[in-house]
């Protein structure tokens, strides 16, 4: 039998706080996903005058985050022609995103989630979704 590590709602609340918290310092209305460790959705939270595009893009970034165990924006690096890695935006029904702002959330080296976050460029994408995550550290 399998023991899995999985964020609970309230965990998943806490980090969609913490990223709305950081949002609102960079006067930036955001769309947060909180996924479990396989990438289905655990939480979700749109804030006012959130992009609708936002919407499901946060929830690819966690999903993205949480199966491949490692940043989306690490992917947008490696992602292009020419490179091995190339396509793999094309994966899981072109769901995989590789725009930054999606990380996956550890308990140890163990994967137990993902948080995505959208609505800004993303660089401030990737600022609230830290920001949930250096929080999360701390609970």
């Amino acid at each position: 039998m399998l023991t899995i590590k999985r964020l609970s709602l309230d965990e998943a609340r806490k980090l969609i706080k913490a990223a709305k918290r950081q949002a609102a310092k960079t006067g930036v209305a955001m769309c947060v996903s909180i996924t479990d460790e396989s990438g289905n959705l655990i939480a979700f939270e749109r804030m006012d005058g959130a992009k609708i595009l936002s919407v499901s893009l946060s929830a690819d970034k966690a999903f993205s985050a949480a199966i491949s165990k490692r940043p989306t924006h690490e992917y947008n690096e490696l992602c292009q022609p020419g490179e091995l890695v190339f396509g793999i935006h094309t994966s899981s029904g072109g769901r995989f995103s590789t725009v930054g702002g999606g990380y996956p959330v550890f308990a140890g080296k163990t994967v137990i989630g993902g948080i995505g976050v959208s609505g800004g460029a993303a660089e401030q994408d990737m600022e609230c979704a830290l920001a949930a995550l250096k929080a999360f550290k701390g609970l």
